[in-house]
């Protein structure tokens, strides 16, 4: 790389990896833990490239990029945060960032995206942009530190601005329709109408002539696409084929994997890679529970907004939260919160009133709904791939075959020993291996074995 970068964080660390690794790459740096000298050097024509985090000691990063780009159109700024909200990847679009990445951020890729800066320097920015309103933050509760939502977050900000058809999959209360309403107010099509359909708005002949009137070139939303019929399915893929200047953006929802939907024959084959040009996955509370801490003071404070009464939870009550499977995930969560908001009789709130709100732990099922007749390869390996694409650009630690193979094994072996009453004769019989080989990775395995009557 050829240039000269300035690095604008206020952690010591990250400022010194940043500054040797792009030395090595070839690069000038000037690093500071100030915005204000940040500006000023940017003032004064130096740097090709800006590296800034978003929350410094003296202001908000994110707030000086329309001045650098009123004063230096041409200097690419790439944003760095540790925010946890969806709104700063999309402020950092808004705000005619270069790019955006969350921290965590992975260096390798960081330095990828710098090296395409510096070549792409002179680029001819946008001018065409919405101003956030300082209340649209509340209407989005996608809140959410953990890798999977940090994701999320990149994904929504880079198909924010394409015309690329999004497929947004995720159980239900996840907030699908609430990420595709976010794609739409942010993007290009934004002053045009976002209009939400079901199958049985396009069921008639006339449906999709009603549907591209009401919509107007903007986006068009699909709800649970796997429940339309296959004859109405066929009408949409010719709406999507229509030429013209008034052609909508497409978005489906659903409640299956992605995977599940051609493969079961829910979604025709012609329809789902026209709808998949971006796959969302929205992942349930079961699979961010760091996360649940967030959403619930989020709740907490809008309900104290809407009138209630200032609230928290007691230390046992929030680890009811933690634990608490969620199978109605952010909606389910919303609702609890606001009802204990109006129902506890003290400021905080005991596990006892959090039990006679969420009742009995309900049974945890499938992450997507894949059909009785999913696959076990295809389940595991639709966990291996949100596995691997939880971790970004970079590789899992070492070590992941043996790894995966115990995450097999240990259940394997559990409900073995089950359904033999606890023989370990039986059960290695039923296993097909040598009892000597089953005790020895009951040992490994540290599997508790019980004697009891068999269930089989």
């Amino acid at each position: 790389m050829d240039g000269t970068v300035l690095v604008a964080d206020d952690d010591r660390t990250i400022r010194t990896v940043l500054t040797q690794a792009l030395t090595r790459a070839g690069c000038k740096v000037h690093a500071t833990s100030s915005l204000t000298t940040l500006m000023r050097w940017v003032a004064e024509g130096k740097g090709d490239v800006v590296i800034s985090d978003v929350m410094m000691p003296d202001g908000n990063g994110l707030e000086m990029l329309p001045k650098i780009q009123q004063d230096r159109p041409d200097l690419p700024v790439i944003v760095i945060s540790a925010q946890n909200t969806i709104m700063t990847a999309i402020q950092a679009a808004e705000a005619e960032a270069y790019d955006y990445l969350p921290k965590p951020f992975d260096l390798p890729d960081l330095m990828k995206r710098t090296a395409k800066a510096l070549e792409n320097r002179n680029r001819t920015p946008r001018r065409d942009e919405p101003t956030l309103g300082a209340d649209e933050p509340d209407e989005l509760p996608l809140v959410g530190k953990t890798p999977a939502m940090q994701a999320l977050y990149r994904l929504v900000a880079k198909v924010m601005n394409t015309d690329l058809p999004v497929l947004i999959t995720g159980e239900s209360g996840t907030g699908k329709s609430l990420i595709a309403r976010a794609i739409h107010d942010f993007s290009d099509r934004r002053t045009l109408p976002f209009v939400t359909v079901t199958g049985s708005d396009l069921s008639d002949l006339e449906g999709p002539a009603r549907i591209l009137a009401r919509v107007k070139g903007g986006t068009l939303l699909i709800d649970e696409i796997a429940d339309v019929s296959d004859e109405v399915q066929a009408r949409i893929v010719r709406m999507m084929d229509v030429p013209g200047d008034h052609v909508p953006r497409f978005m489906a929802t659903s409640q299956y994997d992605p995977g599940s939907l051609m493969d079961d024959g829910r979604v025709r084959q012609d329809l789902f890679y026209r709808l998949s040009g971006a796959t969302i996955a929205v992942p349930s509370l079961r699979e961010r529970v760091e996360d649940i801490s967030l959403l619930t003071d989020h709740f907490f404070l809008r309900a104290e907004r809407d009138g209630a009464s200032k609230r928290w939870l007691s230390k046992d009550a929030a680890e009811l939260f933690r634990v608490y499977s969620w199978p109605g995930n952010v909606r389910q969560l919303e609702n609890a919160v606001r009802r204990l908001s109006l129902t506890s009789r003290a400021d905080e709130i005991t596990r006892a009133e959090v039990e006679g709100v969420l009742g009995n732990q309900p049974e945890t099922g499938p992450v997507l709904r894949g059909g009785d007749s999913e696959k076990l390869a295809t389940s595991v390996g639709r966990h291996l791939r949100r596995y691997f694409d939880l971790h970004g650009a970079m590789l899992p630690p070492p070590g992941l075959y043996t790894r995966i193979l115990k995450e097999v094994e240990a259940p394997l072996i559990e409900i073995a020993l089950e359904a033999t009453g606890g023989n370990q004769a039986k059960c290695a019989d039923l296993l097909g291996i040598n009892r000597n080989t089953l005790r020895k990775k009951i040992t490994d395995l540290d599997i508790r074995v019980t004697r009891r009557r068999k269930l089989m």
